[in-house]
């Protein structure tokens, strides 16, 4: 069966990925709505989706559908909303009778989840979220070779990732604590997620920086001591990664092994849209502790650096 899908933010930056999953899993895309109307991206998915300014006509539209034929009615609203309004976007999709799948993180506030949860229950519906690492080919194997030795004791894990952003992030909403989570929350959830979904839940923590550009710490967790450093700012790459001209640089490590899952990453959407549409998603409480865990991090107490310290923190300037 081929579903009517609708789009929300589908002007931003994750939105193209979504717009390939809908069209590569065989559905259709009817409507859209984003506030700037910059959007001739939907063309090349079709000429007849309503496009809407105004999520209040938007939703208006959704309703009329809702009650008229069942073919036209839309049953699944992806949404690529700025986070904070993850929320909000998540219950205009259940009220009128669709089911969500929402970029991550799918809240802020860990209490939010409840609240959506009981939504879920009143309405029938079900709210989805985009973890693609866990569909990531050599992450899955990685999972299920972790898995055939459960005994064994906690493994060590230095994780990496700066992915460089000019000016325009911190002025933007990405760049605003209150509306994206901060950087723990807005690039770090899905690696947050990962680790949590590899290594089991998660213990003590300690921040030893956090500013508008960096964030770093360590984390305990059932199976797994984690070092952790998170940026956005190109002056944290380390050199090989300048020289090569890259502007990103992913690296988890395990027990002095590298991990490689650099490759791949181009259809991760598409094959979560798959796992969602045949019944196998990631719903609330899937994505509850990461976002438990960054909520965490987003409000502890820096402390000063000890051994736990990522390396990369003092070649960035932090305490220690």
């Amino acid at each position: 069966m081929a579903y009517n899908f609708a789009i929300i933010g589908v002007g931003g930056y994750v939105a193209p990925r979504h717009l390939r999953a809908i069209r590569d899993t065989g559905n259709r895309l009817v409507a859209a709505v984003d506030p700037k109307d910059s959007v001739g991206i939907l063309d090349q998915f079709g000429f007849d989706i309503h496009f809407f300014t105004e999520i209040e006509r938007f939703d208006r539209h959704l309703e009329k559908l809702r009650r008229g034929p069942a073919e036209n009615r839309v049953h699944y609203v992806s949404i690529c909303s700025p986070n904070y309004l993850h929320d909000a976007h998540c219950r205009l999709t259940l009220r009128v009778g669709a089911d969500a799948i929402c970029e991550k993180p799918l809240v802020i506030n860990p209490w939010n989840l409840d609240a959506l949860a009981e939504l879920e229950a009143e309405t029938g519906r079900r709210i989805s979220t985009v973890l693609q690492l866990r569909v990531h080919p050599a992450l899955l194997a990685l999972k299920a070779k972790l898995q055939q030795n459960p005994g064994r004791s906690q493994r060590e894990v230095v994780l990496t990732y700066i992915t460089s952003r000019g000016n325009w992030y911190h002025v933007s909403w990405k760049g605003q604590a209150e509306k994206s989570g901060g950087v723990a929350t807005n690039i770090g959830i899905h690696l947050f997620d990962l680790l949590l979904w590899l290594f089991g839940p998660a213990g003590d923590l300690k921040v030893y920086h956090a500013d508008e550009r960096r964030v770093s710490g360590w984390v305990e967790l059932e199976g797994a001591r984690v070092k952790w450093f998170l940026s956005v700012d190109p002056a944290d790459l380390p050199p090989e990664a300048r020289e090569a001209g890259k502007t990103t640089h992913r690296s988890i490590v395990v027990d002095g092994e590298a991990l490689e899952f650099s490759e791949g990453f181009t259809d991760l959407h598409t094959r979560v849209y798959e796992e969602t549409l045949a019944g196998r998603g990631f719903g609330i409480a899937e994505a509850r502790p990461s976002i438990e865990l960054t909520y965490r991090i987003r409000t502890a107490q820096v402390v000063a650096a000890d051994s736990d310290a990522h390396p990369a923190l003092k070649q960035a300037g932090g305490p220690g």
